[in-house]
């Protein structure tokens, strides 16, 4: 789960990080209103959105006095902002998040994710914020540096110190970042995300370190843990299929293709995403209706499915291990008949009840096509596709 920044920097600020005075908007009026209270000097306007690059796309403004913080919030507000991470369509902006003003004398680059090949949190520092960090990583990989935090130990200050010369800091600013660090690591654990970034890390002209951006997101599997961030989830940044998608238990990603993929299992799903590839589709969704999925879970699965516009051909496949065959080709009938699906649908299944589920698909009088192999079904669902 993604949440904007200036709810990241609101629980950022609860573990000792330090952050811009500042607060968030929904009109222009509003914008104003926080400007006077910094102060009435120079405040920047920066848009609230699940995405990066908003400075690029005209997102971030920064205002000489609350007068003209309104001005910007009124152009800000309701526009459609387009960066690298939206695509195309956009963002449509809802508010905007009005800081204090700061005299910059550098930008560095901090982000906290878990490093999958080591099964460890990795602290990343880069001389060089402000950048996408990806293309950093491509152009110049030698300004990133690393320190990973063993579970059971976390991240130790000796590391950060470490960390914190590699950035080029001197003096009582080592000791600021030591500390900054610190709060970070605990915050990424305590709050069970999969991404903290700060981008950019600034060093101020008195000699403080700031986070300036915020960026964070949540697994999904450890919310229950957190009741309180239900209320932070921002359902107008979400695909309202996905949004649908997770009222069933269903896990659904949207994608650019035409075919349409229903799977049991992540494994598999990506998989079948691979080999329509590699048969020259592109797959319109990664959908995961899960090992334990009904009749009526499969229903929902294929109305969400056929919701997208873009989908023309249906790859269903499905390993019946727990989810029997035949409870799919119940649910798949079912779908069809009452959805009126007039795109092709290529099934194929393999394990419990299996010619139970073909038989069923083919006494349905429906015009499904059967593979027996993923190699066959990929085959024949970008042929009809097309």
């Amino acid at each position: 789960m993604k949440i904007h920044e200036f709810q990241a920097k609101a629980i950022l600020s609860k573990y000792g990080v330090p952050v811009p005075r500042g607060k968030a908007a929904v009109t222009p009026d509003e914008a104003k209103a926080v400007a006077q209270e910094l102060g009435g000097g120079v405040v920047v306007v920066k848009a609230q959105i699940h995405a990066g690059g908003r400075g690029k796309g005209g997102g971030v403004k920064v205002a000489k006095n609350p007068a003209e913080a309104f001005d910007l919030a009124s152009k800000i507000l309701g526009m459609t902002l387009v960066t690298h991470q939206t695509g195309p369509h956009g963002r449509l902006v809802q508010r905007v998040l009005v800081e204090e003003g700061l005299q910059m004398t550098r930008e560095l680059y901090l982000g906290i994710v878990l490093d999958r090949s080591t099964q460890m949190p990795v602290v990343m520092v880069s001389p060089d914020g402000g950048m996408e960090i990806e293309k950093v990583a491509a152009e110049t990989p030698e300004r990133i540096f690393k320190a990973f935090a063993h579970p059971a130990l976390g991240l130790q200050p000796y590391q950060a110190r470490q960390l914190a010369f590699k950035l080029g800091l001197t003096g009582d600013q080592v000791g600021k970042a030591v500390k900054m660090m610190m709060a970070l690591y605990q915050a990424f654990v305590a709050t069970d995300a999969s991404l903290l970034e700060i981008n950019p890390l600034v060093v101020t002209a008195a000699g403080d370190l700031l986070a300036l951006d915020a960026k964070m997101a949540f697994d999904d599997n450890a919310l229950y843990r957190h009741p309180d961030f239900k209320d932070l989830r921002d359902l107008s940044e979400e695909d309202p299929l996905e949004i649908d998608a997770s009222k069933f238990s269903l896990n659904y990603i949207k994608l650019d293709g035409t075919v349409g993929c229903m799977v049991n299992g992540a494994g598999l799903a990506m998989a079948t995403m691979d080999i329509i590839k590699l048969a020259g589709g592109e797959p319109a969704n990664f959908l995961d209706v899960g090992g334990g999925a009904n009749a009526e879970q499969i229903k929902n699965a294929f109305r969400i499915l056929m919701s997208d516009t873009a989908v023309k051909a249906v790859l269903i496949n499905i390993f019946g291990g727990i989810l029997r065959c035949d409870i799919l080709a119940q649910g798949v009938i079912a779908a069809v008949k009452d959805l009126g699906v007039r795109v092709p649908i290529v099934i194929r299944m393999e394990g419990t009840n299996v010619e139970l589920g073909k038989q069923m698909l083919k006494d349905s009088g429906l015009n499904f096509t059967t593979a027996d192999t993923m190699s066959e079904a990929a085959t024949a669902v970008v042929a009809l596709g097309k």
